[in-house]
């Protein structure tokens, strides 16, 4: 979070944050890529239909057979990520990895024709918010609770949720902390 706010600091001298500005902060979109990494919106993609029999991976795929993509699997899978169950934002800096559905290792919102279509104007929006609330509020937990005890496991459905539910408390940061 500490990076997150020094970046937005360093980066956003005006009172609105714009979209060449959020052009510019990579530790937010690592951030957020890390973020669907993790805990992708949908576990699981809609079900491909094989066009053909055919071999993946050692495994006989046979004609019309329903192929499910488990996206939350392939962001834990130690073959694809190093030290995979850490938030790890600085593993997306300098990486050309994105979630556009091009790099397989990283598919939160599909690939190709199934791709979701509210892709880029979602993630415009998602890094707008995260971006003005790190910037306009500190964020803490109820009590002062520790942030390292989080339960953090998912519940799994048609979307993903958390187990138990985020609770946060937000503060309004004094103006000098805001802008640069």
């Amino acid at each position: 979070m500490s990076k997150l706010e020094k970046e937005l600091k360093n980066e956003v001298n005006t009172e609105k944050i714009t979209n060449f500005q959020l052009s510019k902060l990579t530790y937010l979109q690592a951030f957020i890529k890390e973020n669907f990494r993790l805990h992708p919106p949908v576990p699981l993609l809609l079900p491909h239909m094989a066009a053909e029999t055919c071999e993946v991976m050692n495994y006989s795929i046979p004609k019309n057979a329903k192929i499910f993509v488990n996206v939350w699997a392939m962001g834990r899978d130690a073959k694809l990520w190093d030290n995979p169950l850490s938030f790890n934002p600085e593993r997306f800096i300098d990486s050309k990895l994105d979630f556009k559905g091009q790099d397989f290792e990283l598919l939160p919102f599909g690939s190709g024709r199934r791709i979701c279509p509210g892709l880029p104007s979602g993630i415009k929006s998602v890094e707008l918010i995260l971006a003005s609330l790190t910037r306009e509020f500190d964020w803490g937990l109820p009590n002062g609770e520790d942030p390292s005890k989080l339960d953090m496991d998912d519940k799994f459905g048609i979307a993903l949720k958390r187990k138990t539910p985020l609770k946060l408390i937000f503060k309004k940061k004094q103006a000098s902390d805001q802008y640069a």
